[in-house]
């Protein structure tokens, strides 16, 4: 599952805004950063992506006094239906498009309704990060991995504001201690490698793809607290240790990873696709980092669809010119224009 186009009408001064997210091939682009200041609504097309995919589409939230908000997503399934040839529409429960007929809208709601169910039974893999984001002390909590880190829950709602929900330590640590308890305990059984080898395989490979400059790797997990360790220049350290701009990485990359494999439970998690939202990317990361940054989630995760977003020059700087929609508004209430290529990362 891949973004092909998404489209937000009535959430904004302006009538509609559409952001192509193909390239010039056609093909929905595997890394898209939106790049603007404050008020140009890159968060608001990051909730509106989350609001409209399959399995969740849900009704989006009017300015007060405005018309009615809603986003058309255009998805491209590919793994997920690679038989279909042409992509999947999802509305909004309250949108209905100026020039569709009365059997068009029957046979589009239909389709939807499809596509929710077999996204329930798995596939069409999702997560979003919060630009509140951030990370506590909280120890490594074990409970049912069924329950948590193997669950596929494609319904699951996203919040981009709310900081009471964004803190991503005890979920990492979760990815981090599940992955090498899992694969210790099969191999100990005498059981062929598996989905838990697997899985702790590619989450070596991730982290090392996204902490290459870093000189910090994954270590293992204490044998008395159960706490995820790194070898940071030849110290051992716990992740509350690290620096936060490492952290962030980690988190990145493991609950991506996660969010993949229960999505895929049958498939080597690196292989799948999938579509991953961040909101302020450079949030705490030094100008080096925010600059290095989105070639390494590129690199580390090259079947995923990375949509971030900022309002850093230095993230920009670290692009190709073709990764980056620029957002701008030229007057406090006029339109949002779209800018892409050279014209992106100009002022």
């Amino acid at each position: 599952m891949l973004l092909s186009q998404i489209r937000l009408s009535g959430a904004s001064a302006q009538e509609d805004l559409i952001l192509p997210l193909d390239d010039e091939r056609g093909a929905p682009r595997r890394l898209v950063v939106l790049y603007g200041g404050d008020g140009v609504g890159k968060t608001a097309i990051l909730a509106a992506i989350a609001a409209t995919r399959p399995g969740h589409a849900v009704v989006q939230t009017a300015r007060p006094g405005g018309p009615p908000a809603f986003a058309v997503a255009d998805w491209i399934l590919g793994d997920d239906d690679p038989a279909r040839p042409h992509r999947l529409r999802v509305l909004n429960p309250n949108a209905r498009l100026e020039a569709e007929r009365d059997e068009e809208v029957v046979l589009r709601r239909r389709e939807q309704t499809l596509f929710d169910r077999r996204a329930a039974e798995g596939g069409f893999a999702f997560t979003s990060f919060s630009g509140a984001r951030w990370f506590s002390r909280a120890p490594v909590l074990l409970a049912a991995p069924a329950r948590t880190w193997l669950r596929h829950d494609v319904r699951a709602a996203v919040s981009f504001d709310d900081a009471t929900h964004a803190d991503l330590t005890r979920e990492t640590k979760q990815v981090l201690a599940f992955a090498g308890i899992a694969a210790a305990l099969a191999r100990s059984s005498g059981a062929e490698p598996g989905r838990f080898d697997t899985f702790a395989k590619a989450l070596r490979e991730v982290l090392a793809a996204l902490l290459e400059d870093t000189g910090v790797e994954l270590k293992g997990i204490d044998s008395a607290r159960l706490e995820p360790t790194f070898d940071d220049d030849g110290r051992s350290v716990e992740l509350d240790e690290l620096p936060r701009r490492i952290r962030h990485r980690i988190a990145f990359g493991a609950l991506a990873l996660r969010a993949l494999a229960a999505a895929y439970p049958d498939k080597d998690p690196r292989e799948a696709e999938g579509v991953i939202l961040i909101d302020d990317i450079e949030s705490q990361q030094d100008l080096a980092s925010q600059a290095a940054l989105p070639a390494l989630l590129r690199r580390a995760l090259p079947r995923v669809q990375w949509i971030v977003s900022t309002s850093s020059p230095a993230v920009v700087s670290g692009c190709d010119a073709s990764w980056v929609l620029a957002l701008r508004r030229m007057t406090a209430t006029g339109p949002v224009e779209i800018h892409q290529g050279a014209g992106a990362v100009m002022h």
